[in-house]
């Protein structure tokens, strides 16, 4: 429920009780195989997710821990090829010193991200 390790049953008693006080209530989402979080181009998939739902002051906040990945909107495979432009792959070999080849190659496994394909190839 908490990032960053257990707490021992005293402690989850006076830390629920707490929150009691301040008319706070959390609990776990049950069942959750995955969260998708939509953006404009891309989603990011939480699979393995543990949901913890708070509710406070009439509002509810959900924390999600989970292994992430990011996939193009829309696709169900995380590993889908983009078409890559000739002048990204031109400015991502210059960039680093690698062979159009390889920089098509790298380019096409970060999804068309220049930056991430330079980070990984320099």
């Amino acid at each position: 429920m908490f990032p960053g390790g257990k707490m021992n049953k005293k402690q989850l008693r006076q830390m629920e009780k707490q929150m009691k006080k301040m008319g706070m209530n959390m609990n776990e989402l049950e069942g959750v195989e995955q969260v998708v979080i939509t953006l404009k181009d891309k989603e990011i998939v939480i699979t393995n997710a543990e949901v913890s739902i708070m509710k406070a002051m009439g509002q509810e906040t959900y924390q999600i821990v989970g292994d992430v990945e990011e996939r193009i909107k829309g696709s169900d495979d995380a590993d889908v090829t983009v078409d890559i432009d000739d002048d990204d792959v031109e400015l991502v070999a210059s960039q680093t010193g690698v062979s159009k080849d390889e920089a098509r190659k790298v380019l096409e496994e970060v999804g068309g991200d220049l930056a991430e394909a330079i980070m990984k190839l320099g």
